[in-house]
């Protein structure tokens, strides 16, 4: 009958064990784990098909906190699992690391609301508005992604044509005027000019009138997110206890034109608002 060699080397032990050699050679080394043989003249280690026991017991007692010092120890007592003892003075080990960590997300938590409070103070400010001349287009548009094309393809071509003559900086935003929705925006953009010109089937002339009191912020990136924004700044009105009194406005400071990432694009929605 032929004899099953049950000889491995170590290459082969570490695949069926699921460890890599590296870890085999660290557990000899430090006395955890030795080859059942040793090559004298190729050096070459093997190990034992009766070993991978052993090697499942130190994967599942790491996994369950003991460290490789304690299970040096354990094993030199000449058991492969812990006493009931060493398993509640685990337990309350763990316990202690499980308080600690939930102090260290509580205080994780707590140093996120207050970053968001300060982020919220640096977005959000209050200013008036000046009255100004606008060049004005209303439309419907499918969504903020067709915002860029409409400008840059429509509404710019139409004032250069007119001739319109805008200050610098300069001052564009747009209205919308259904309720606040990700699609189907019914939208005017507004442009400020030096003075009132003539009326084309694109392009009205028109004037602003100066806002008192406007809350203001900064939104940062695309379009498409501009409505989670106006959401956030409504909310954050009627907590301050005040009442909306005309259209809002989202203030086109950075985008397409200057900026080719679109997170770097900053809008500015300015609301008009008095004390409820």
């Amino acid at each position: 009958m032929m004899k099953v060699n049950n000889k491995l080397k170590i290459k082969e032990f570490s695949l069926l064990c699921g460890v890599t050699v590296k870890t085999l050679r660290h557990y000899e080394k430090i006395g955890l784990l030795q080859p059942f043989e040793v090559d004298e003249w190729t050096g070459y280690r093997y190990y034992n098909v009766s070993q991978m026991q052993a090697m499942e017991n130190i994967r599942r007692l790491k996994e369950m906190g003991f460290s490789l010092d304690e299970i040096i120890e354990m094993f030199a007592s000449g058991s492969l699992k812990p006493t009931l003892q060493t398993l509640e003075k685990k337990i309350a080990e763990s316990e202690r690391e499980l308080h600690k960590l939930q102090e260290r997300c509580t205080m994780l938590r707590n140093l996120v609301d207050s970053q968001n409070k300060i982020l919220k103070m640096e977005q959000i400010s209050i200013q008036s508005l000046p009255e100004i001349i606008v060049a004005s287009h209303r439309e419907t548009i499918n969504s903020y992604n067709d915002l860029g094309c409409l400008c840059c393809e429509v509404i710019g071509p139409e004032m250069a044509r007119l001739g319109c003559k805008c200050p610098e900086p300069g001052y564009c935003f747009t209205i919308e005027h259904n309720e606040y929705r990700p699609t189907n925006i019914d939208i005017e953009y507004c442009e400020q000019v030096e003075e009132m010109g003539k009326d084309s089937e694109i392009i009205q002339f028109k004037k602003i009138p100066a806002v008192e009191k406007a809350i203001c912020m900064k939104h940062y990136g695309p379009y498409e997110r501009l409505y989670q924004s106006y959401v956030e700044l409504f909310k954050y009105i009627e907590q301050q206890g005040y009442k909306v009194i005309g259209a809002p406005r989202a203030n086109y400071i950075d985008g397409i034109w200057n900026q080719e990432d679109p997170e770097k694009w900053l809008t500015m929605i300015q609301v008009p608002v008095e004390k409820a």
